[in-house]
């Protein structure tokens, strides 16, 4: 059952209400403003009632809706993990009073980890376009201006090499293996863990991929040959055990409900593997390095060869993120890519959001030369938008030189390269660089709460500055 959001004082907590009110927080007094709007409330009741059926009006009462989207903003803008969150609840009268637990008790970490992710991608875009809907009844945005970047946001996965992508192969099967073992009757099911024969083959690849010499190449094939033959046997007995399962031929005398999880795990894992056998085959034995759709990670399939063609970091590993910011640092739309998709594919789609979400398209819209061709160009002429800032790429005409010379061209260059400092925020005060939460519907929740709490921070920013704007006038 969701938790009520009107609770009676306890007499317990008058003894430090006092103390409490006296602890000042200027950011967070405003954000406990804006996140009083009944609508953003509705949004975070709903999520909660999807759990399960009947989740609103039965069973023990949880978490209240305004306890719960208190704490994943307060974790977004703190940019703490889910220990964390729980430590400074507990340590911190100004953080009760502000998630408004007060003198109750905090759920353990993995409760918020459930209930976080009970948002989903479609309920945390939504809870985004109600923050951007109240800025604009604030009068804090108006959509006169528009500006379009890309950034590549890692997922949390390891450098993928073909040899750990083989380790975690035989790691993960053998795991779900030992699991339904141990729910067997007497030995019916044996398992052998490789983990160490598998260790010592990795670390030979090292070593053999250091020596660029004949002898070195014989020997990392000969090491990945060894490698390969042990991960296709463990995939064969998956495969085995699989179908005895299907066919009841494995006598379970224990948990049946483990044995079914492990199942669905093994089932979903199985495909991959033969994914990662195939691609190790192609790309080491045949030397074809462009492997077209190269997995990259068991747990985070969805991940994606990126370059932007940085100097630092030529290639990253995640997914590509487009970000449409107005007026005041407000991050009005985002949208994650499938893959590594151009720019100029993404400038109409931008421009069409904002046009939904404003009813009008923006009088001046810029991005950087990655975005630029004619079609986008005459596109944004054909909407209606007045000051259209896409540098050319490549040898101007003179007629192209002298258009982009022109004072509102090169005040909107300047005005365009503001996102860049937006993006470096969003990475690295609120933790948007690498994505923690699991899986692709994770990834796309986690993008979400970033630009979130990032919006919010920027309306309390931008309503100071107009409220000291009116005190000083």
């Amino acid at each position: 059952m969701i938790g009520p959001t009107s609770r009676q004082a306890s007499l317990f907590y008058l003894a430090f209400a006092k103390e409490a009110a006296l602890i000042k927080d200027l950011a967070l007094d405003e954000l406990d403003q804006l996140l009083k709007d009944p609508d953003l409330l509705a949004l975070s009741s709903e999520a909660l009632g999807g759990r399960a059926l009947r989740s609103k009006d039965l069973g023990r009462p949880g978490i209240a809706p305004d306890r719960l989207l208190r704490c994943v903003v307060l974790k977004h803008v703190k940019r703490w993990s889910f220990r964390q969150l729980e430590y400074e609840l507990r340590h911190s009268l100004l953080y009760r009073r502000f998630t408004c637990f007060f003198e109750d008790p905090i759920p353990d970490f993995t409760s918020f980890s459930r209930t976080f992710a009970l948002f989903g991608p479609e309920g945390t875009r939504r809870i985004h376009e109600r923050v951007v809907q109240k800025a604009k009844e604030q009068a804090l945005i108006r959509g006169q201006k528009l500006r379009v970047d890309t950034t590549a946001v890692e997922t949390n996965i390891h450098y993928p090499t073909d040899s750990r992508l083989l380790q975690d192969s035989l790691r993960v099967l053998t795991r779900s293996l030992q699991r339904i073992a141990q729910q067997c009757v007497g030995k019916s099911l044996r398992v052998v863990d490789h983990a160490r024969a598998a260790k010592y083959r990795v670390l030979e690849i090292c070593r053999a991929a250091k020596v660029f010499t004949d002898s070195g190449k014989a020997q990392l094939q000969s090491s990945y040959g060894k490698l390969l033959q042990l991960t296709r046997r463990v995939k064969r007995q998956a495969l085995a055990v699989l179908e005895d399962l299907q066919e009841q031929r494995l006598k379970i005398s224990g948990s049946l409900l483990t044995v079914l999880k492990e199942q669905a795990a093994l089932a979903h894992y199985v495909p991959l593997v033969e994914r990662v056998i195939t691609q190790t085959e192609v790309r080491i034995f045949q030397g074809q390095t462009h492997y077209e759709g190269k997995i990259l990670s068991l747990f985070e399939e969805h991940s994606a060869v990126i370059r932007k063609g940085k100097a630092d970091k030529p290639t990253e590993f995640g997914r590509l993120v487009r970000l449409d910011e107005v007026e005041n640092g407000m991050i009005s739309g985002y949208a994650i890519a499938p893959g590594n998709e151009s720019d100029q594919k993404q400038w109409r789609p931008a421009l069409e959001n904002h046009r939904e979400l404003f009813g009008r398209v923006p009088r001046l819209a810029s991005a950087d030369r990655g975005f630029w061709n004619t079609q986008n160009e005459e596109a944004a002429q054909e909407l209606g938008v007045k000051q259209v800032v896409l540098p050319a790429r490549g040898r101007l005409s003179a007629k192209r030189l002298e258009h982009q010379k022109q004072s509102w061209f090169r005040r909107g260059q300047g005005w365009r390269a503001g996102i860049e400092a937006r993006i470096s925020t969003l990475k690295h005060p609120f933790g948007m660089k690498r994505a923690r939460y699991k899986g692709e519907a994770g990834f796309e929740r986690y993008v979400g709460w970033c630009v979130i709490a990032q919006n919010l921070i920027a309306m309390v920013r931008t309503r100071h500055k107009k409220a000291s704007g009116c005190r000083s006038g």
